[in-house]
C-alpha cells in the first residue's frame, strides 16, 4: 500500500492541465465493444481505474494500441465471450465499479453479458437497479448466483422500449443508451442523466452510426440500427479535477492557471466555489484562480445560513462536494454541506477535524463548517485515504498545513488524478510518494 508524505503550509504558483474526464473515459471505453471497427480515443487519462478496464477489455480480445500516453486505438474485432466466465475476469470486474458498463454493449452486439457485484468507492450503497430494470424492459433476462454474488444475463435480440427512470443514474443512462443503439425499434429514456460525458458519449455514438435524439436533455430517443463503425474522439477536461485544482488554490492561498478549460463547460461549480467566496477568472482559454488571502462564505438574501447541496446534472456534482467541503474550511463564515445523492462520504471528516477544522456531522449526509478564515493553519497527521474524492480532499488539506502529513491508501487517489504527485510537485508543492 503506497502513501504520501506532505510538508504542507506553503503557497503554490504556476500553471496545471487538467487530465481527460475520468468518468467520460469509462463510458466511451466501454462503447468500443458495439463495433468491430477501429475506435481511437485522445486525451484518456492514465489513472488506475482506466487501465484496469482496458485490461479488462484485453482480456475480451480488443485489440489495444497505445499510440502515446493520451492516445488509445481499439479494435474488438474478435471478442471471446468464454472470457466472462473465468476467474481472471471476476477478480479484474470486481475491481473497477466502471465494469457495469460493459455489460450493455455485450448485450446489444452478442446478445449475452456476465457480471459479478462492481468494486469502486465505498460511500454506501450505490444501487444497479437503474441498470437491471431498463435492460429488462430491452428484453434482457437476469439470473443472480448468490454465492459468487454476479448476474448472468442473456437477450437473443433487444427491442426498444419506453422507460421512465427511477433515479437519474449517469452509468445507469449510459448503459441503456449502448444497449438501445443496436435494439430493434424505438427507445425512449425519460428522468435521463445529462451529464457531459453522457453528451460525449451520445455525440461519439451518433458519429458512429446511432441515431440519438434529445443529446444534453433528459429525454433521449433512441432508434436502433444495425450495425456502428469505428470513429475518433477526444475526451474533455476533467471538471472534477478543476474544481479540485480551485480548491487547492483557495486553501493554500495560491495563485493558479488551469489550462485549456472553459468556465462554461463547468455548469455550476464556478457558481458554487464563488459562493464560498473563490473568485474564478477566464484568460482566454485558460482560467485563473487568483490568490485569495482571505475569502467569505455568502448568506442567503434573507441572511441565513448558506447551505450547499449536490444534484444530478445540471445541479451541482457530488464529485466535489468533498472538495467544497474542505475549501470552506479556512473561510470567513458557516456553511451547511449537505450530500444528498450517497451516504457515507462525509465520514473522512473526523480526519479534518483531527486536523483542526471546525465541523459538526450532523448526520450522514450533513455537515456544518465554520470557517477558520486563514486565522489557524490545519495540522499535519497521519490518516488514510477512504475513497477518490475524499482523499483529494485530504490531499487539500495537508497541502495547507503546518507541519507533515502521511496520507494511506493512495491506491484511491491513483484510481482517479493522474500522477497527482508529479503535477503538485511543478507547483511548488512539497509531496513525496512512498
Amino acid at each position: 500500500m503506497g502513501s504520501f508524505k506532505i510538508r504542507g503550509g506553503t503557497p503554490l504558483s504556476g500553471s496545471i492541465l487538467p487530465q481527460g474526464a475520468k468518468n467520460e473515459a469509462l463510458q466511451v471505453i466501454c462503447a468500443v465493444l458495439l463495433t468491430p471497427e477501429e475506435v481511437s480515443i485522445r486525451n484518456v487519462p492514465d489513472i488506475l481505474d482506466v487501465r484496469r478496464l482496458v485490461e479488462l477489455l484485453q482480456g475480451l480480445g480488443v485489440i489495444v494500441k497505445k499510440e502515446s500516453p493520451q492516445h488509445y486505438v481499439f479494435k474488438a474485432a474478435n471478442i471471446d465471450t468464454d472470457y466472462l466466465y473465468t476467474d481472471d475476469f471476476y477478480k479484474k470486474a470486481t475491481a473497477i465499479r466502471g465494469s457495469v458498463m460493459i455489460l450493455g454493449p455485450l448485450l446489444a452486439r452478442f446478445g449475452k453479458g456476465y457480471l459479478p457485484q462492481p468494486g469502486g468507492d465505498k460511500i454506501g450503497r450505490r444501487r444497479l437497479d437503474t441498470h437491471f430494470d431498463s435492460l429488462q424492459k430491452l428484453g434482457a433476462e437476469f439470473v443472480y448466483d448468490q454465492e459468487r454474488k454476479s448476474y448472468t444475463v442473456n437477450a437473443p435480440r433487444l427491442t426498444g422500449s419506453r422507460m421512465l427512470l427511477e433515479e437519474a443514474s449517469v452509468t445507469g443512462t449510459a448503459n441503456i443508451l449502448m444497449a438501445a443503439v443496436l435494439a430493434k425499434g424505438r427507445t425512449t429514456i425519460f428522468n435521463a442523466a445529462c451529464e457531459p460525458y453522457l453528451v460525449q458519449l451520445a455525440k461519439m455514438l451518433n458519429r458512429m452510426g446511432a441515431k440519438i435524439s434529445g443529446i444534453g436533455s433528459n429525454l433521449l430517443t433512441i432508434d436502433g440500427v444495425e450495425a456502428l463503425v469505428g470513429t475518433s474522439h477526444t475526451l474533455l477536461a476533467d471538471m472534477i479535477e478543476v474544481g479540485s485544482f480551485i480548491g487547492l488554490a483557495a486553501m493554500t492561498q495560491s495563485e493558479i492557471t488551469i489550462k485549456n478549460v472553459s468556465l462554461e463547460d463547468l455548469g455550476l461549480i464556478p457558481v458554487v466555489f464563488r459562493r464560498l467566496g473563490v473568485r474564478v477568472v477566464q484568460q482566454g482559454s485558460d482560467i485563473l484562480v487568483p490568490k485569495h488571502e482571505r475569502y467569505a462564505i455568502e448568506t442567503f438574501i434573507d441572511g441565513s445560513i448558506m447551505s450547499i447541496a449536490d444534484a444530478p446534472w445540471p445541479g451541482f456534482t457530488p464529485d466535489l462536494i468533498s472538495i467544497v467541503l474542505v475549501t470552506a474550511i479556512q473561510a470567513k463564515g458557516s456553511v451547511l454541506i449537505h450530500q444528498k445523492m450517497f451516504e457515507s462520504r462525509l465520514f473522512f471528516v473526523d480526519k479534518l477535524i483531527d486536523m483542526g477544522a471546525r465541523i459538526i456531522l450532523c448526520d450522514p449526509h450533513r455537515a456544518t463548517v465554520i470557517g477558520l478564515n486563514h486565522e489557524y493553519p490545519l495540522r499535519g497527521i497521519r490518516m488514510s485515504s477512504p475513497d477518490i474524492r475524499a482523499g483529494v480532499a485530504l490531499l487539500i488539506a495537508a497541502l495547507s498545513a503546518q507541519g507533515t502529513s502521511i496520507i494511506e491508501n493512495i491506491e484511491q487517489i491513483d484510481r482517479g488524478y493522474q500522477d497527482i504527485d508529479l503535477r503538485l510537485q511543478k507547483l511548488g508543492a512539497d509531496i513525496q510518494r512512498l
